[in-house]
């Protein structure tokens, strides 16, 4: 066997894959609201995975569906291996979509690649947290110094298919395809390979796919401090200084506002020129149909929180809102199943003018670039082939190998 030969066997059997992750060319400051799918390298308290991604407790349990009303709720030890979807800004940064709001402290014994694989999950590589850091020696870590996180996120105008919809940022992992991850997250085969611009359907552990969530759009003034407010399908979210809590579905995608079970020193509630609160409504059955008057949620303003009086005609008096599904807050891990269940049947129309309360919430281009990037342009853009460049420490890496391997085969012959 010649020494070419030797080689060529050899390096074929060598540990190295290609991640991928989609990127979204941007220009401006504009920014979105965005999910990142994260699982937990080991037991975190809900607080400390808020401190690890810069976000609110109760956002993060409300994101989820999890019990706020839990005891404890924001200090609960969530398990080890746990997948969650935690809330993110994604803004515009040298010419592209990311979030880059999330700082982490080096720690005695942490590398470059320990903080990308494990710390977070694989939702960065070890290479653009040393390009975002400006780092020339990965090799050193100072203890205590201060790394930006850049995490990869996408807005695509917050639409998917012309629909309101909010991405999310996944890592895949051992065993899965497009065709389960679809399933899971109620989209299509075709609808993922168009988001994510890739020729095939085809994913390995490690690539970082866009998934567009259907979404509750909110159309609170620009000078609102929520404004483009933007709640996924059967989950909730929290606003207004954790006085509002909102929720998508399961029934609809109208976003629909109640006041937090958490709420203290709120601001009032009530509609003017009303006694309704916010989330009441009340019913009258008329010969043409029945007339609603309903208190909403207009924004959080200065720290007001904003309430309108509407009336409309509907064809029929609604039942009791439904809901999405709460969760206990795991102790163990928990496997993610497919979308929510449909929302039962409505119950009968209420008494002529009766007031109808809010319903018991359930729940009480340029500069920095990604290796192994697929540039994409929104949900609209064709699917096109996908880089699979892989990143400067991986190819150090594979280097390595080839150096050593050249040494062992001369040894041998």
């Amino acid at each position: 066997m010649s020494i070419s030969t030797l080689f060529l066997l050899l390096l074929s059997v060598l540990p190295f894959s290609l991640c991928k992750t989609t990127i979204e060319p941007c220009s401006g400051s504009d920014s979105c609201r965005a999910l990142l799918g994260y699982t937990l390298y080991t037991d975190l308290k809900v607080s400390e995975v808020a401190a690890l991604f810069r976000a609110d407790p109760y956002s993060i349990l409300a994101t989820n569906a999890f019990n706020l009303t839990a005891p404890d709720a924001a200090h609960r030890i969530l398990p080890a291996g746990l997948f969650i979807r935690v809330p993110t800004v994604c803004a515009c940064s040298d010419g592209i979509r990311k979030s880059v709001t999330t700082r982490y402290t080096t720690r005695p014994a942490d590398t470059l690649a320990s903080i990308a694989t494990n710390i977070f999950s694989g939702l960065a590589s070890a290479d653009q947290i040393r390009q975002a850091n400006a780092i020339t020696d990965p090799s050193t870590l100072d203890v205590g110094q201060t790394l930006v996180i850049p995490l990869p996120c996408t807005c695509f105008n917050s639409t998917d298919n012309f629909l309101p919809a909010v991405y999310m940022s996944y890592v895949v992992r051992d065993g899965e395809s497009v065709q389960g991850i679809a399933a899971t997250y109620s989209t299509t085969v075709a609808d993922i390979m168009n988001v994510n611009a890739m020729g095939n359907p085809t994913v390995h552990p490690g690539d970082i796919l866009t998934i567009p969530l259907p979404g509750c759009p909110s159309i609170f003034p620009k000078f609102a401090s929520d404004n483009g407010l933007l709640v996924a399908n059967g989950t909730y979210t929290i606003t207004a200084g954790n006085c509002v809590q909102c929720s998508c579905g399961p029934g609809n995608l109208n976003l629909y506002c109640t006041p937090a079970p958490m709420a203290v020193s709120c601001s009032s509630m009530q509609c003017r020129n009303s006694n309704l609160m916010l989330g009441n409504m009340t019913a009258q059955p008329t010969s043409a149909g029945c007339n609603i008057t309903s208190c909403n949620y207009g924004g959080f303003v200065n720290g007001t929180i904003v309430t309108t009086l509407s009336t409309s005609l509907q064809p029929r008096c609604p039942g009791v809102h439904q809901f999405p599904p709460v969760i206990e807050i795991p102790t163990t891990v928990l496997h993610e199943t497919s979308e929510f269940p449909p929302a039962p049947s409505p119950i009968s129309g209420a008494e002529p003018g009766v007031v109808i309360p809010a319903p018991r919430s359930p729940l009480p281009g340029k500069g920095l670039a990604f290796p192994g990037a697929t540039t994409a342009t929104g949900p609209a853009a064709p699917a096109g082939s996908t880089s699979n460049a892989p990143s400067l420490i991986r190819l150090g890496q594979l280097l390595v190998h080839i150096v050593h391997l050249v040494v062992l085969v001369k040894f041998l012959l």
